[in-house]
């Protein structure tokens, strides 16, 4: 039997940190390659599998290898309460920016020059969540970090996850969120449509302003600063889903 401890070192470098059972879940669930995984009990992680993931229990009952807590811990960087931790092939870039410029019935969200770990995690589970293409950022923040796919669950295999150039962003009309837009409401948003949010400081970055074809404004109570980018990215993924608002010109 493979050592997982050697595993897991030798293919740390090229791999995703899978950190607790819901990101192992949906990872296998949505086809990740997933070489080594570990847990400190094997009898309670195969117990979860059963009770909330039934359809993954016999290819993570193949994958899971107990090991001591303290090599567990030894692993990662900030244990997890399920107490399993994996590793993942990352999908190649090639692949993910290839599937971004095939014809699309679900839009695209661009996260521009996002600051917070978390929020592009929550982001990437809110895209999985509604059936986008994917989640594209700019900047350099890596949408790939642990702990964005720690706040993802996982949910980076069920849709695309990119960072990109200006240039690389996939084709298709622009609308990006902006207390400035036009009220959210009155609009349809295309499937084919490219979503941009601004960060979470500074909003809209100038070049994504530039290239924006429609500005689009959330609901919001006068005197209220802004909204959470993921309850942002929320409302108008919701917005769109429920088809609602007349067709933009």
């Amino acid at each position: 039997m493979t050592d997982p401890l050697s595993s897991w070192h030798r293919l740390a470098g090229g791999c995703v940190l899978l950190d607790g059972f819901h990101a192992l879940k949906h990872a296998v669930r949505f086809g990740a390659e997933v070489p080594v995984a570990v847990t400190t009990d094997r009898r309670a992680a195969l117990a979860l599998a059963e009770e909330l993931a039934p359809d993954v229990q016999d290819r993570l009952d193949t994958l899971l290898t107990e090991v001591p807590e303290e090599t567990y811990r030894s692993l990662v960087p900030r244990p997890h309460p399920t107490a399993v931790a994996a590793l993942a092939v990352r999908p190649s870039r090639q692949d993910n920016l290839r599937t971004l410029e095939l014809p699309r019935s679900a839009p695209v969200v661009v996260l521009d020059q996002p600051r917070n770990l978390g929020n592009a995690g929550a982001v990437v589970r809110l895209a999985a969540g509604f059936g986008a293409t994917g989640v594209v950022t700019t900047g350099t923040l890596d949408p790939w970090h642990p702990t964005v796919v720690r706040g993802g669950a996982g949910l980076h295999f069920a849709t695309v996850v990119e960072r990109l150039t200006v240039e690389e962003l996939p084709r298709g009309p622009l609308f990006a969120l902006d207390p400035e837009g036009e009220d959210i409401r009155g609009v349809k948003l295309p499937d084919d449509a490219v979503l941009a949010f601004g960060s979470e400081r500074s909003g809209l970055s100038a070049w994504l302003r530039a290239r924006t074809d429609h500005l689009l404004a959330l609901p919001m109570r006068p005197k209220v600063s802004s909204y959470n980018l993921a309850t942002s990215v929320a409302m108008a993924l919701y917005h769109w889903s429920a088809g609602g608002g007349a067709s933009a010109p």
